[in-house]
């Protein structure tokens, strides 16, 4: 038994580069591996989790109370030699515990043996319990089974549990057979359902079949004499793949006393301007027959009036009146060869036939007693999570069309009507029609470059989706009925896992375990109010509960009124949701929802057991209320390690400050007699830990917001271990306080935290801030800079799927609500002012300036839009100064040039003596850009009579300017000058 005053592995130290490698390789590993069992948001890399669980199951070998027995046994488990002292040993577990993170030694015989080995060595007298009460996808707890622990994991959604219950329960139990079995009753389902819906997925006439219906939502045009029906259509474009490329071009018709209409083809583009612009942005609809713009408001209005325009409109003829569009039909030949084609009136006649059945057969109930109708409500609030809700649906049959409905009831039918022959394959056939669901809905999208059909769920959110998909679901396409099943035999089948886990729906707040009753508490909160897994879950939940034999145990246990996912003990922050007593669930909210949490953690933890919280909200107020929740609930923080593995979107993400890192805080119970602790030696010793861990980060290559946040474990570590942290005058500090407030007691802790971090990071970027006397600008700019660096794993930045979907850029007009990108980099305010604020940065003294303000984000301004601002209106606002010589030359002549020359060094001239460091290096920039070596060459000469500190800031920011960013090639350019 590991004595209760040892150290962890992870308390000491961690191989945070090696793991966050293979957590970042993760990411490409697809058929087999279980995040593809079911979509779940969030879901932590398996590397992570298991790396970290052997980081707290396993002693420091260094430390006196470490047993000798387990060092002996260690030095015989590892697959390689340890070094021949205490220290070579830690060093060869930490090299295992890195190279175990990689996916590929994850089943290797070798690695499993060792890894189950020095658990048991660890923990000789019982198998280790290892307790997750967020479990969610389950990648905490199948690595503790892995590992050879036992595990118990819990959650308050009951679709993270039916997941878990897969994972965790049915494949140990059944092993590979149950993959066998899947697939057998899997195509006695689609056999089955291909029959009753032969009809309303038919082949063409020519044998091929269609795979993807491409739909477009319609508006009426409101201007005066057009009255057009515009097709809400994001892109033209059908397929850019080099020797097929493929577009949809239309021609305008005005017909005599009827509103003019489109008549479209497809046709092989040569290039971008000979497809039509889009239709639609930001919700805003363009007419293409007389160009008025349609405001959002009566975009909403018009879609709303049909339930969010899903299904076309016939008349009685079966001619098209109004409703969906059908674009285009995506094909398979016989012999394999996919192609596009235009929409027949058979395809209209059979959209049309399926609204008419889908009317009959909604009226009827399932085997379970369920309603064929998913009548519940879509959740509407003013949060992100379902936009779609602004333009009509107001059940979640509306977010599918007719024909999606049809099929997906006919999938829940025959699953329930499956002569299952053996436990658990049930329960997984449920949730193939789940993961169809997610490709069968009118909010699936086209992706051109990739030629895919993106899934319900590629955004955290039910988004608008104006030109939508709608799949094939039983032909062997894309999101097909076939390929959920495979892809979740594939995790059967590949599961290595020989005992279960105890799975149970619980709230983390009172948990179902005894006192005492496990050495690890290891969990994923709920990361403030960036995810909503409770709203986006019931997507899911109304297809699960139609496609299983026991519906009711998939509920709310706290309210059998509530017929979709709990809710109002959802510990998330969210003013628009209210808690059981009726009261908004806001900050104070959250944080006294993970306080009580952990406080449970504390009970449920046995003497000397061990803890660990991860986080990695890109929020300070998701951290401060975290953080407090933590510190009140009685824990003290005794490690902390920052591994990468968050997404960081690729469309619009470059150049913002976001948070790639999960910060995995190592816990431990706070004593009862911890005492109270000295404001000065809690401040010394933080300051010390934060220049020592900043100097470590910058060893692991751990950059701008995930150095930053990573910074705050070590620096809690001083104040938590107190009961309270008193000042000299015996008044108590608290956490968090009024930032700009000078006495402790009201300023709080987190604040003297960030002064720190950005003390020490300007320290790395600038030398001492004061004894360099950098003015306050370049102060700020080097800060901004330096928290938008992104932290590089292999050389690269991170992609992590982070919410479970595929990584494919999101659409950038999903609804009123997004707003306009802000220009050059930019990050979000609460970060920024945390940042610059301790260090006496006033940024209402530079906005317009240096930085811009916008809706919660800060930017900070592209250099080449201060130009007139730094060169006059004599000289920035004159085209010829900006003009490359040769055509100065060439245009006016070369007295004229000398002229304007002189007239620009004597304008520069004078209006460099008021400006700071900062303006003439962006200066500098500026007439480097515009090609005016003269004139640069003689803003340099005088910065050379001035000392270095033109040139240090110059190298300063080059270091910190994104490496394919202009302004960076503009300072190498200045340099470069500057060195002739």
């Amino acid at each position: 038994m590991i004595p209760k005053e040892c150290k962890r592995l992870i308390e000491v130290d961690f191989p945070v580069a090696e793991v966050s490698k293979h957590s970042a390789r993760e990411k490409s590993i697809r058929h087999g591996h279980p995040s593809t069992l079911h979509l779940w948001w969030a879901r932590r890399p398996l590397a992570a989790c298991r790396a970290v669980l052997l980081g707290l199951l396993l002693p420091d070998p260094c430390d006196e109370h470490c047993p000798k027995d387990f060092k002996a046994k260690a030095r015989k488990l590892l697959p390689f030699k340890a070094g021949p002292d205490d220290i070579g040993l830690r060093k060869a577990l930490l090299k295992f515990i890195g190279d175990f993170a990689n996916w590929d030694m994850a089943s290797n015989a070798t690695f499993l043996e060792a890894g189950r080995g020095l658990v048991k060595a660890a923990h000789p007298e019982e198998t280790p319990l290892v307790v997750d009460p967020f479990a969610g996808g389950g990648s905490i707890p199948l690595e503790a089974l892995r590992l050879g622990c036992e595990a118990f994991a819990s959650d308050l959604n009951p679709v993270a549990c039916l997941i878990l219950k897969v994972l965790l329960e049915d494949i140990p139990n059944h092993g590979p057979k149950l993959a066998e079995e899947l697939r057998e009753v899997g195509a006695e389902i689609k056999a089955k359902a291909e029959k009753e819906l032969a009809e309303v997925y038919p082949k063409d006439p020519d044998g091929s079949t269609p795979l993807v219906y491409l739909w477009a939502r319609t508006v009426r045009c409101e201007a005066p004499e057009c009255g057009a029906e515009i097709p809400l259509v994001r892109s033209f474009w059908l397929s850019k793949k080099a020797k097929r490329k493929r577009a949809l071009r239309y021609t305008v018709v005005r017909p005599r006393s009827r509103p003019p209409r489109l008549e479209f083809e497809i046709f092989e583009p040569k290039s971008d301007k000979d497809v039509p612009p889009r239709t639609v942005t930001r919700a805003k609809a363009k007419c293409p027959c007389c160009g008025h713009v349609l405001h959002p408001d009566r975009v909403g209005y018009q879609l709303s009036a049909q339930r969010g325009g899903a299904n076309v409109v016939l008349d009685g003829d079966g001619n098209r009146t109004g409703g969906a569009l059908l674009l285009s039909v995506l094909t398979s030949a016989r012999s394999g060869t996919r192609s596009f084609r235009c929409p027949s009136k058979r395809d209209y006649g059979v959209a049309g036939q399926s609204i008419h059945r889908w009317e009959s057969v909604k009226k009827t109930t399932l085997p379970n007693g369920m309603s064929v109708a998913p009548t519940e409500k879509v959740h509407v609030s003013d949060s992100r999570d379902y936009w779609v809700a602004q333009y009509g649906p107001k059940c979640f049959g509306d977010l599918f069309t007719a024909r999606q409905l049809l099929a997906l009831e006919a999938l829940c039918r025959t699953t329930l009507d499956a002569a299952v022959r053996q436990g658990g394959v049930d329960t997984l056939l449920s949730l193939a029609v789940s993961r169809v669901a997610d490709y069968c809905s009118s909010l699936c999208s086209w992706h051109v470059p990739k030629q895919l059909v993106r899934n319900t769920f590629a955004r955290l959110s039910l988004g608008m989706v104006w030109d939508f998909c709608e799949i094939s679901p039983l032909a062997d396409g894309p999101g097909s009925y076939k390929g959920a099943v495979d892809w979740i035999a594939e995790v059967a089948a590949g599961s290595e896992l020989q005992l279960p886990a105890d799975v149970q729906q619980a709230d983390a707040c009172h948990s179902p375990l005894p006192d005492d009753s496990t050495p690890i508490w290891f969990t994923d909160p709920p990361y403030y109010y960036a995810i909503h897994y409770a709203n986006l879950s019931d997507f899911f939940l109304v297809w699960l509960r139609r496609s299983s034999h026991d519906p009711f145990a998939l509920g709310d246990p706290f309210d059998r009124a509530n017929d979709l996912s709990p809710k109002k003990r959802e510990i998330i922050q969210d003013e628009n949701a209210q808690d059981a007593d009726g009261r908004p669930k806001d900050a104070a909210f959250y944080e006294k929802g993970m306080k009580a949490a952990f406080i449970e953690g504390r009970r449920v933890l046995n003497d000397g057991g061990i803890g660990c919280v991860v986080f990695a909200h890109k929020s300070t107020e998701g951290w401060e209320a975290l953080l407090s929740g933590l510190t009140k609930g009685g824990w003290t923080i005794t490690g902390s390690w920052p591994i990468q593995t968050e997404m960081k979107n690729k469309v619009g993400a470059e150049n913002k400050a976001m948070l790639l890192a999960s910060i995995h805080l190592a816990c431990r119970p706070r004593k009862a007699d911890a005492g109270t602790g000295d404001w000065d030696d809690v401040r010394a010793e933080m300051q010390t830990r934060v220049r020592e861990w900043m100097a470590r980060l910058q060893a692991e290559k751990i950059r701008g917001a995930d150095a930053i946040f990573s910074c705050i474990g070590p620096a809690l570590e001083s104040y938590s271990r107190y009961s309270r942290v008193d000042t000299g005058a015996d008044k108590a500090v608290p956490l968090d306080g009024d930032p700009e407030a000078k006495e402790p007691e009201k300023r709080g802790f987190l604040a003297y935290v960030f002064e720190a971090v950005s003390r020490e990071a300007l320290r790395q970027v600038l030398g001492d801030a004061k004894t360099e006397g950098f003015e306050e600008d370049a102060r700020l700019t080097a800060l901004f800079l330096w928290t938008l660096q992104s932290t590089k794993v292999n050389g690269q930045v991170p992609f992590f799927d982070a919410d479970g979907s595929d990584d494919l850029e999101p659409d950038d007009d999903e609804g009123k609500k997004l707003t306009k990108a802000t220009a050059g980099f930019s990050m979000p305010f609460d970060t920024f002012i945390r940042i610059t604020r301790p260090m006496g940065i006033h940024y209402q003294d530079w906005e317009n300036r240096i930085v811009g303000c916008e809706k919660g984000v800060v930017s900070l301004r592209p250099v080449v839009e201060r130009s007139e601002e730094l060169l006059g209106t004599a000289v920035g606002g004159d085209a010829r100064v900006f003009m490359p010589p040769e055509q100065q030359m060439k245009l006016f002549g070369k007295e004229e040039v000398q002229r304007q020359v002189v007239v620009a060094k004597r304008g520069i001239a004078g209006r460099v003596e008021k400006q700071t460091t900062l303006d003439r290096l962006h200066v500098a920039m500026v007439l480097f850009r515009a090609g005016q070596t003269t004139l640069l060459k003689q803003v340099l000469e005088e910065e050379r009579k001035k000392g270095a500190r033109f040139e240090r800031l110059a190298l300063a920011l080059t270091a910190l300017y994104p490496e394919k960013s202009e302004e960076r090639r503009w300072l190498e350019g200045v340099q470069a000058v500057m060195g002739r």
